[in-house]
């Protein structure tokens, strides 16, 4: 191999080992913004793959408030952005006091407050797959899969 190739191995088997590393010591929980970093543990192949996990993660922790389709019941609707999901003001008495500009703001506010029966308990990986389970459901599809850098920009669409 020559040196370039070396240099990219090395890289290639370092980055993902210390971002191992600094998830299992807590270093990389969130970003500076509060929304989930993405972890080195589960890799994430594509946004069809992301949507399906977020599917399920969706329906264990967010159906019995959000509703199976995420029309709202006991909690807020997350699906039908033309009916309401997702509004740029915070509602009155909701437990958000910031708005909704970019998916990097809705993803700072789930790990922060959701699931609301035990807020923050969910992983960096689940959190952004059931955001991109809840973008396709409203029918935002993207090429790659949801993570901090892509989700700052990404305005909600009204």
């Amino acid at each position: 191999m020559n040196r370039l190739s070396n240099l990219l191995f090395s890289l290639g088997v370092l980055v993902p080992a210390l971002s191992s590393f600094l998830s299992l010591n807590g270093c990389a929980a969130e970003t500076a913004q509060g929304a989930p970093a993405t972890s080195a543990s589960a890799p994430v192949v594509s946004f069809k793959a992301q949507v399906k996990t977020g599917g399920e993660a969706y329906g264990a922790k967010c159906a019995s408030c959000h509703g199976a389709a995420g029309e709202g019941a006991r909690a807020p609707r997350l699906v039908g952005l033309k009916e309401g999901a997702l509004p740029l003001e915070p509602r009155a008495g909701s437990k958000r006091t910031t708005k909704f500009v970019t998916v990097a703001d809705v993803a700072a506010f789930v790990v922060e407050a959701m699931p609301g029966d035990a807020p923050g308990t969910l992983k960096a990986d689940e959190a952004w797959a059931i955001l991109a389970f809840d973008l396709s459901a409203n029918g935002i599809e993207l090429e790659d899969p949801l993570g901090p850098e892509l989700a700052k920009t990404l305005t909600i669409p009204r």
